[in-house]
């Protein structure tokens, strides 16, 4: 299978604490017939799926420390076992990039800014509005989809890796994706193993008082407080 990406420029990205590889996108935009029928819904597709603003939000510190703007969901029943009736949602600047996203505040936050992160700098550079968080359930969520209404899912680049199409990485992007699912040891999915793939989808996939995801946080932020550690940063050989 080739595995293709839609950049139409390089794109430098450095590896986290645990390799010292730098990988750059050299390759040529491809399935630009693709690339072209998207273009003409992107605008419609980004507005169906832009985040809304947190109605009467008030900003405090995510359980994390970090400043978020909190509002709440509704009752929501979703896939990754998270009944709760009401979801506390921050919106959470991607460090050394200019994305931001609504998520559930917290450990799910901690963990899937730290996978937009390591796309960012592994993968290819994101700019804000290519990444959706927190959409409401307003009955066009389907499937694993509906995670996004709990805040616990991220959609990375929705237009370009369109649901049901596979194939939209080059081998090193999928190298990396794999790398980083390694890293979050089954805490977090990712849409491209579906039966019906979402190339796009990132999820938290177990419950909210899952050891394994309250763990992976502790490690994430941990690796934040040392200088040298966590994504985007280069390992100098001595």
């Amino acid at each position: 299978m080739t595995h293709r990406s839609h950049r139409s420029h390089p794109s430098q990205s450095t590896l986290s604490d645990r390799t010292d590889v730098t990988l750059s996108s050299p390759h040529p935009p491809r399935r630009r017939v693709l690339r072209t029928g998207l273009g003409l819904t992107a605008a419609a597709g980004l507005a169906t799926l832009a985040v809304p603003s947190p109605a009467s939000a008030s900003t405090r510190t995510a359980a994390d420390g970090s400043p978020a703007h909190h509002t709440s969901a509704n009752r929501l029943s979703r896939r990754n076992r998270r009944p709760t009736p009401r979801e506390p949602l921050g919106t959470r600047q991607v460090p050394g990039s200019s994305v931001s996203v609504a998520l559930r505040i917290g450990e799910a936050a901690t963990v899937l800014v730290h996978v937009i992160r390591r796309y960012h700098y592994e993968i290819d550079t994101l700019v804000d509005g290519e990444v959706i968080g927190f959409r409401p359930a307003d009955g066009t969520l389907k499937g694993r989809a509906t995670n996004h209404a709990s805040g616990t899912a991220v959609a990375i680049r929705p237009t370009w890796y369109p649901d049901g199409a596979k194939g939209g990485l080059f081998p090193h992007q999928l190298a990396t994706v794999r790398d980083i699912l390694k890293e979050c040891q089954d805490v977090v999915a990712w849409g491209g193993d579906f039966r019906r793939p979402n190339e796009s989808h990132f999820q938290i996939d177990v419950a909210p008082s899952d050891a394994r995801l309250k763990r992976l946080a502790a490690r994430i932020r941990g690796w934040e407080d040392i200088p040298g550690q966590g994504a985007g940063t280069l390992s100098l050989g001595a």
